[in-house]
């Protein structure tokens, strides 16, 4: 019950949010606004003002507007003013990129609170840089640095933490930087090669450097379980801590990670404590997708995210962060969308209302405001995005057909509009369906079912 008024208050608040956006564009270009509703359903109580009949429905699942003149095959005998068809093409271009436009502004308003009031940051960021795996045979691994060495030089940032050395490799993609680092007491002074296929700061991928940060002092532990995978299959349990794997410690979820591509996933022996006692387990990783269209070998668990300290940064700090936060957001979602058209990406990746309140559930459950918050900003630019595709019945169909008509300087007829919403709306309904059946497939008592 819990998980379900979390998703309608989540959903609700994306929806209204992005229906008020059609709402506060159409009031300013004069289109007549009929309804604008807080759920769906029956009407349970409102008021009208100034032509718009404001209401709260019994359903509290986000919203909607009605326009007049906006459904097709409501045909005016008049020129009225106040009707959406009877407003020049761009006005209705704009309306229809409101919604999209105030799911983005609504991410990146959260986002800059939660950078200004309750910023979190991972300590290890900001600590002394601490490696904690070298991937044998990296160019890394050839200057002789070992996991715990600490990074003292790194180009030419003294005492440098991990984001320096992040920033600072991304700066000289294919190029050598001065790099010392102390191992057992010992200074050693050298150089390394930033080798890399990446052409632009932005491209560039930290995990290609062949070490892992040192994240936390303690053991990794697990927060949840994924049904049917290796992890759930060993006997590993919420709350168990990976202390070693194959003897060599482990910090950080990377760490495994990296350990387990470098041995391209033979079977590995863990050292899991457990209610203060050592357990071994001997689990085998299973090669999946990523999420990114690449694909790796994975345990499948949620583990506990690193300690993390908090910060305030100034309104401008915090005004590019959330920026950078909704670009990469936004074009992780294209690269997504483009990964399944190119059929590397599978559509089981989708989640629908139940794996979207899966999310909201842990992001509610973690510690502090900032995962929820995150999530949420995360979800409305989801929403954002899919409603800018070029697809009939979302806001980017309804530019898309507009574009068509500002090209061919004339409206489609009407019949034509009529069927292409009708084959729209069915193919909705089937994407609906195909989503929602991923998510009850991905259910813990649904995959014991299969099993």
């Amino acid at each position: 019950m819990t998980t379900i008024v979390q998703l309608l208050l989540v959903l609700g608040l994306m929806v209204l949010v992005h229906e008020f956006g059609h709402f506060i564009v159409a009031k300013w270009c004069g289109v007549r606004v009929e309804t604008f509703a807080i759920g769906f359903g029956k009407r349970v109580v409102g008021f009208r003002r100034g032509g718009t009949d404001y209401q709260i429905n019994v359903l509290p699942l986000g919203g909607y507007v009605k326009m007049a003149g906006e459904i097709p095959g409501e045909e005016s005998s008049t020129d009225d003013p106040g009707e959406l068809n009877n407003h020049p093409r761009w006005q209705r271009m704009l309306i229809a990129l409101a919604g999209p436009i105030a799911n983005f502004l609504l991410a990146f308003g959260l986002m800059t609170a939660v950078f200004m009031l309750h910023n979190e940051v991972n300590e290890y960021l900001s600590g002394p840089a601490i490696t904690d795996y070298i991937s044998p045979g990296s160019g890394i691994a050839k200057t002789g640095i070992h996991a715990g060495d600490t990074i003292v030089n790194f180009d030419d940032v003294q005492s440098p933490d991990w984001e320096d050395v992040v920033n600072h490799a991304a700066l000289n993609l294919n190029r050598s930087v001065p790099f010392s680092f102390v191992h057992d007491g010992s200074r050693v002074d050298t150089t390394y090669l930033i080798s890399t296929t990446a052409t632009s700061p932005d491209q560039f991928d930290p995990a290609t450097l062949g070490f892992v940060p040192k994240m936390q002092m303690t053991p990794v532990k697990i927060l949840a379980l994924t049904p049917d995978l290796p992890a759930e299959h060993a006997g590993l349990q919420p709350g168990d801590q990976i202390v070693s794997i194959d003897s060599i410690a482990l910090h950080s979820v990377p760490t495994l990670l990296a350990y387990m591509q470098d041995q391209k996933g033979k079977p590995a022996h863990l050292d899991i404590l457990r209610n203060s006692q050592h357990i071994g387990v001997t689990v085998t990783p299973e090669l999946s997708d990523s999420g990114d269209g690449t694909k790796a070998y994975h345990l499948g668990f949620q583990p506990v995210p690193p300690p993390v300290k908090v910060e305030r940064l100034s309104f401008a700090k915090s005004s590019r962060s959330a920026w950078n936060f909704c670009l990469k957001s936004s074009l992780l979602i294209v690269d997504v969308l483009k990964g399944m058209f190119e059929r590397h990406i599978s559509v089981k990746s989708l989640s629908g209302p139940i794996g979207i309140a899966q999310v909201v559930h842990q992001a509610a459950e973690m510690t502090g405001w900032m995962p929820l918050i995150q999530t949420v900003a995360g979800i409305s630019i989801n929403l954002g995005v899919f409603n800018l595709l070029p697809f009939p019945i979302l806001d980017g169909g309804m530019i898309f057909l507009l574009l068509i008509e500002s090209i061919f300087r004339r409206d489609l007829p009407m019949p034509i509009k009529e069927r292409i919403y009708q084959v729209a709306f069915v193919c909705i309904l089937l994407f609906a369906a195909m989503v929602i059946f991923n998510d009850i497939t991905k259910l813990p008592f649904f995959v014991k079912f299969k099993s």
